[in-house]
């Protein structure tokens, strides 16, 4: 399943037809906007995700990206009757057709190259609470409300990779009570347990993931995309194997010209100014 249009690239000429993406700068927001909804997931809404972070792989311009919701939600998860009525109808086939095809949007943030942070506030539940996780960083509010909540609705937990990957943020206890439950983790408690990096008031919220978004942009750009790489191959590697795999992954950051950069500003006495190469 393909969005409608197509992505064009650069990405500030992209008009999105189910969300909206603002670029300033080196950072592209990409804003869920369906406030009267809660921002929830229609089959357009998760085609336009997977091409837009597929596509980040050709961007040269942005650096960092920022996921929030419109109105003071992040995402009420899958549109109840323009998604789960439709599923009800479908046939084994389709719906494997579409479990698939909303993994893709988890299997493309995760390979996209550049760090992706999440501004949440408010309801924050089933799949937005996917897109959550599935981001490199989360800033949340103290009102905000995650919900992982596949088994109220008769389903497993095990959706979108959230068997893989929430264990490796809160623990395996903590997962699987989130994930047996379906219950609300507020946002305190939610940056106790390691799923929110730290909590923001909702009228900063996205202007602080946006500065920190901007000083990562800011950074040397091919380490930051071999710093999410690594992150995510380490997951299946012995400790052994991940030293080498790191090994080779400085040696060829530091073939790169912001690594000589650094050196000669440290050596001046001045900030280095990365250009990404």
């Amino acid at each position: 399943m393909s969005a409608a249009n197509p992505v064009t690239l650069p990405l500030k000429d992209y008009k999105a037809r189910s969300l909206r993406l603002a670029v300033d700068g080196k950072v592209a927001t990409i804003t869920l906007d369906r406030p009267d909804k809660k921002n929830p997931l229609t089959f357009d809404s998760y085609a336009e995700i997977v091409d837009l972070f597929r596509a980040a792989a050709r961007e040269k311009a942005v650096k960092v990206f920022v996921v929030t919701g419109a109105g003071g939600n992040f995402c009420s998860g899958g549109d109840v009757f323009e998604i789960i009525k439709p599923l009800i109808e479908m046939e084994a086939a389709q719906l494997l057709d579409f479990t698939r095809m909303t993994g893709e949007v988890v299997k493309a943030m995760r390979a996209c190259p550049q760090p992706i942070i999440a501004a949440v506030e408010g309801v924050c539940a089933g799949a937005g609470a996917i897109l959550a996780m599935a981001c490199d960083m989360r800033l949340g509010t103290p009102g905000a409300k995650v919900a992982f909540l596949f088994n109220r609705v008769g389903l497993a937990g095990c959706d979108m990779g959230a068997c893989a990957i929430l264990p490796r943020l809160v623990g395996a206890g903590r997962a699987a009570e989130l994930l047996y439950t379906g219950r609300v983790l507020g946002g305190e408690e939610a940056e106790r347990w390691g799923f929110f990096n730290r909590l923001a008031t909702p009228d900063t919220v996205l202007a602080q993931a946006q500065q920190l978004a901007a000083e990562l942009a800011a950074g040397p750009t091919f380490a930051n995309a071999m710093t999410k790489r690594m992150l995510d191959m380490e997951w299946a590697m012995s400790v052994e194997g991940a030293i080498e795999a790191e090994a080779i992954a400085q040696a060829l950051c530091m073939e790169t010209q912001d690594f000589a950069r650094a050196f000669r500003a440290f050596a001046a006495k001045q900030k280095p100014a990365f250009e990404g190469n």
